[in-house]
This record gives C-alpha cells, structure tokens and sequence, in this order.
C-alpha cells in the first residue's frame, strides 16, 4: 500500500521543531534574521500566493492585534513564528494579495503545499492551547508562557503545564467483503465514513476500537490492526487509524452517536469514492484518514 502520508491532510510537514526541553536561550527574538510567519486570524491561516508561511517584512501586525506569539522551530535553517490574531484584526489580510480561509478548506481544496498543512496544524493546535489553557490546573493562577510557547509555567506553585493532543481511534470493520460505515448526525447529507472516538484514560488503542465499534452498533471486533494516523486540528486531536474484524451482523445504532450505520460491500465502496453511488452516498475527501481506509479495504491491506 502506498505511503498514506501521501494524500493525507495535515500529515506532512518540514518543521525542525522547537521542544519544550531547550533553554530560553534557543529561542529566537521575532525580530530574528530571516524569521518567517504564519497568521491566523482567530483560527484562520492568512494566505498569499498559494503559501502561508509569510515573510516577517511583507506583514507587520500592530502589537494590539497580536493575541499570542509562539516559537515554532526551523524550516530551511529560518526560525518560523505563529502569531494569533485577534478576530477582529484581519482587515488588512482580507484584500488581495492576501485570503483568509479556513483550515478545513485550506486542506480540501489544496491552498498550500502538503507539507504547509502539517506546519498550519502545528500551529493552530498550539495556538488554542494557549488560549484555553491561560490558568494553572493545579492553583488557578494565571500562567506564563516559556520556551518559546511549548510549555506555560505557573509562578505561584511552580507547575509545569505542556500542549496536550487529544488521540481519537477511527475504524474501519471488515466482515467478509463488507465493510460497516456510519453516519453521524451533523454529517453532510449523504456523506458516510469509518467510526469514531476519543480514547479513555487507561485504554489500549485495540480495547478503544473495541469499545466504540460496540457502543455505536452493538457489533462485537476482535484483530484490531493498526494502519495510519493524522494529526486533526480541530482543535487538538490524532487520528488513530485502524482496521477491525467484525464478529455480528445485525446492527443496533445509538441514535445519539449515528444517525445510520450499514454495511457496504467493495462495489458500494468504490461507488461512494468515485461519488456515482445509485443513492447518493458519498466518501470522505481523500485528506482524511477514513477516505484511506477505505481504500486499504478495497486493496486488502
């Protein structure tokens, strides 16, 4: 199978990144030579010409606009900020030679570069961790950023506070030449995908897949494999991507999670890819994972 990296959204990118281990001295001033930028202005990426990473000297955002500054890493040996901007501060990207567009479409209609999306997802990942995350969990001070962005400190009880990523399993299940795919109820009329869910604290991957397959449709797996993974950030998540062996037919739906699930088989499959099912239905973009397992179904990987 090839390399799913290949057309997933947000799974490439050429960042040497910064840690939360190196010293404040590693990190460079924003007024570094050769520094690069990406905007966003809420949690939306500023684009030029086909790239959102921006010379520091084409944009200039007033102080008051800036939210939150981080400190990325490298890309070509040039230090790369993400500012955040207020939302209100975009006037001057919303006119040519700039667009403003949101992340979701910057993935599906290839805006940037691949490997651009893996840079963007870094940044607004880490960008509304700051914002969330502006107050100790532990005393309910306000915390300080340090290492460039990539932890928060509290200066009144000391505690170290690092970006979090949330894992999500997805899953297709395989039962002879069928395979189950769902839909949930905010889904696009006619769109159906691979099931989902975030993982529990103290949970195997395979016992999560386990778990969610048999809340949403009372179907019983077992061989649960592991295939790929995309980062998804929206805000924070990793897509844990993986192929299952159903063990029951029969469906039983929870209407709170699905508003349908069915099984498919490889001619229904390759109808829903190619958007020419007799119903209608459709697949996933081929930026997200579930699109890649189904295709791994089809090619028997």
């Amino acid at each position: 199978m090839p390399d799913p990296s290949a057309t997933l959204g947000f799974a490439q990118s050429r960042l040497l990144r910064h840690s939360s281990e190196q010293p404040e001295a590693a990190v460079p001033g924003p007024d570094a030579p050769g520094a690069r930028l990406v905007l966003l202005v809420g949690d939306r990426p500023v684009l030029r010409g086909g790239t959102a990473l921006h010379e520091a000297g084409d944009v200039a955002p007033e102080g008051a606009a800036i939210r939150q500054r981080i400190f990325l890493g490298h890309i070509d040996e040039r230090p790369v900020f993400a500012l955040a901007l207020h939302p209100d501060a975009g006037g001057p990207y919303e006119a040519e030679p700039f667009t403003i567009l949101d992340l979701r479409s910057v993935a599906t209609e290839g805006a940037v570069e691949p490997h651009e999306l893996g840079l963007l997802a870094t940044a607004k990942s880490m960008l509304d961790w700051h914002a969330r995350h502006g107050f100790c969990a532990n005393c309910g001070t306000p915390t300080e950023p340090r290492a460039g962005g990539f932890r928060r400190e509290c200066p009144n009880c000391q505690a170290h506070h690092f970006p979090r990523t949330d894992p999500v399993a997805i899953m297709l299940v395989r039962r002879g030449e069928t395979c189950l795919l769902g839909r949930g109820p905010h889904f696009k009329e006619g769109m159906y995908s691979c099931l989902a869910g975030f993982l529990e604290p103290g949970e195997t991957i395979e016992a999560g897949v386990a778990r969610e397959i048999y809340e949403e449709t009372r179907i019983r797996v077992d061989a649960v494999r592991y295939l790929a993974s995309q980062p998804w950030p929206f805000p924070s998540s990793l897509m844990i991507g993986c192929i299952a062996e159903g063990l029951d037919e029969a469906i039983v739906t929870d209407p709170t999670e699905l508003a349908d699930a069915r099984w498919f088989d490889r001619e229904a499959v390759i109808q829903m890819l190619e958007h020419r099912h007799p119903e209608g239905f459709f697949a996933p973009p081929p930026m997200a994972i579930a699109h890649t397992l189904m295709r791994a179904f089809l090619d028997g990987a």
